[in-house]
C-alpha cells in the first residue's frame, strides 16, 4: 500500500504543508478567484518553504526528496481549495525538462530560481490547432548563428501569463514530423515574446492561463533541451508523470465532492428525514463512494510502480481516462445531491463541479487516452 512508504518525515512534511495551506492559500481562494490570478507572493513563500520542486538536486539549492513529497504537496493543496494554484505543473511538469535535458548553463540559471519562486515556468506545446496531435504544431525554431528565431502561437497555457521560463515545444524541421520537434526555452524578456489575455474559462478562475505569441523571437540556442529532433521523445518520456499528477487531481478531487456530498446528505432534511436516508440518494452515495475507492486503489498501485521506476504508461493512460471521467461523474451526483444549493457559488460543491470538468481533457483527453491503450493492446491501423 501506499501509505507503507510514508515516515515519520512524510507525515511531518504533510502536517506542515496542511497548515501553510490552511493559512496561507484557503483563505484567500475567493478573492483569487476573482483576480483570476494568484499573487506571486504565495510563490515566494512556498519556496522560501521548501515547497517548490521538492526533488531538485540540492547542488541547484533544492532538497534532493523524492515523488511522494510532489504527492502530499498535490493532494493537500486541492483538500484546501487550491486547485487552481499551478505548482504542480511547475514543479512536476515544467521543471523536470529544464532538470533532465537542460545544460548545466540552464539548469544553474534557472533551477534555484524555480526551488525559490522568483522562477515560475509553464509548458508551451498546444497551439489553436493543434492539441493532443503534436505533429501538427506549426510553431518553429529557425538556427541563426548563436540564436534561435521562433515564430508561432500557443494556446491553453497553464501559468502562461505570469511564467518566467516556458518550455515550448517547436518544429526546427518541418519536414519530418514527429523527428523534426526539439524543446527549447524561452525566458520572459526574449524578444518578439508576447503575451495575450488571460483566458476566460468554465473553471480553474484563480489560475493564469494564457495565449503564448512568439514574433521573430529570439533565443540564446544554449536555450535548446537536449538535441534538436529529440523534443517528441523527451515528451513521451515526461507525459508518463504529467499524466499521473493530472489523475492525482482527479482522484483527490473526487474525494473531495463525496465528501461535500455525504456531509449535505446527512444534514439536509428533505420530507421528515435525511437527503442521504432516501433509498435512491443512499444508492447514489454508495455508487460514489466505491467508484472513489476504486480509484483510490487504482491510483495508489501505479504511484508505486512509477516511485518505483517502472513503466505505467499503458496504466496511467487507463487511469487518466478512467479517473477524469470518474470524478465527474462523482461531482455531477455530489451537486445533484445539494439540489439548488448546488448551484449556488457559496457552496462548495459548486467551484469543485466547475474545476473537475477539465481534467477529462487535459494531458490528453479521455479519447486520446483509449487510443494509447487500443494501441497498446495491438489494435492499430
Amino acid at each position: 500500500m501506499l501509505s507503507d512508504i510514508y515516515t515519520e518525515e512524510h507525515r511531518i512534511f504533510r502536517a506542515s504543508f496542511r497548515k501553510f495551506v490552511a493559512e496561507e492559500v484557503t483563505p484567500h481562494v475567493e478573492q483569487w478567484e476573482r483576480q483570476g490570478a494568484v499573487p506571486r507572493e504565495l510563490w515566494l513563500k512556498m519556496g522560501e518553504q521548501g515547497y517548490l520542486c521538492p526533488w531538485v538536486p540540492e547542488q541547484y539549492g533544492g532538497l534532493g526528496l523524492g515523488f511522494e513529497y510532489s504527492l502530499i504537496i498535490n493532494e493537500e493543496l486541492i483538500r484546501g481549495d487550491g486547485f487552481g494554484v499551478g505548482v504542480p505543473l511547475h514543479s512536476d511538469v515544467a521543471a523536470p525538462y529544464l532538470a533532465s535535458y537542460g545544460s548545466e548553463r540552464a539548469k544553474n540559471t534557472w533551477l534555484p530560481g524555480c526551488v525559490g519562486g522568483q522562477v515560475v515556468t509553464a509548458v508551451g506545446f498546444t497551439e489553436p490547432g493543434a492539441g493532443s496531435d503534436l505533429a501538427a504544431i506549426r510553431a518553429t525554431a529557425v538556427r541563426d548563428g548563436d540564436e534561435y528565431v521562433i515564430n508561432g502561437q500557443k494556446t491553453f497555457i497553464t501559468n502562461g501569463y505570469f511564467a518566467d521560463l516556458v518550455v515550448l515545444a517547436v518544429k526546427t524541421d518541418p519536414s519530418q514530423g514527429y523527428n523534426g520537434i526539439s524543446l527549447i526555452l524561452v525566458d520572459k524578456d526574449a524578444p518578439g515574446f508576447q503575451r495575450g489575455v488571460r483566458l476566460r474559462k468554465m473553471g480553474g478562475h484563480m489560475q493564469d492561463t494564457a495565449e503564448l505569441y512568439f514574433g521573430d523571437c529570439r533565443v540564446p540556442a544554449w536555450h535548446l533541451l537536449g538535441q534538436e529532433g529529440q523534443g517528441f521523445r523527451y515528451m513521451m518520456q515526461k507525459l508518463q508523470q504529467e499524466r499521473l499528477e493530472v489523475c492525482i487531481k482527479c482522484q483527490v478531487m473526487a474525494e473531495e465532492c463525496l465528501k461535500e456530498g455525504l456531509e449535505y446528505a446527512k444534514a439536509r432534511q428533505v420530507f421528515g428525514q435525511p437527503v442521504g436516508l432516501h433509498q435512491a440518494n443512499a444508492f447514489r452515495l454508495a455508487e460514489m463512494a466505491t467508484d472513489v475507492e476504486l480509484g483510490r486503489t487504482f491510483l495508489d498501485s501505479i504511484i508505486l510502480d512509477h516511485l518505483a521506476g517502472r513503466d505505467v504508461v499503458q496504466r496511467v493512460s487507463m487511469a487518466k481516462y478512467w479517473l477524469g471521467e470518474m470524478v465527474n461523474r462523482v461531482a455531477y451526483q455530489a451537486l445533484q445531491l445539494h439540489g439548488g444549493y448546488g448551484y449556488m457559488e457559496e457552496y462548495r460543491i459548486c467551484r469543485l463541479y466547475r474545476d473537475v470538468r477539465a481534467l477529462s481533457i487535459f494531458a490528453g483527453t479521455s479519447e486520446i487516452m483509449k487510443l494509447i491503450v487500443s494501441r497498446n493492446l495491438g489494435l492499430r491501423p
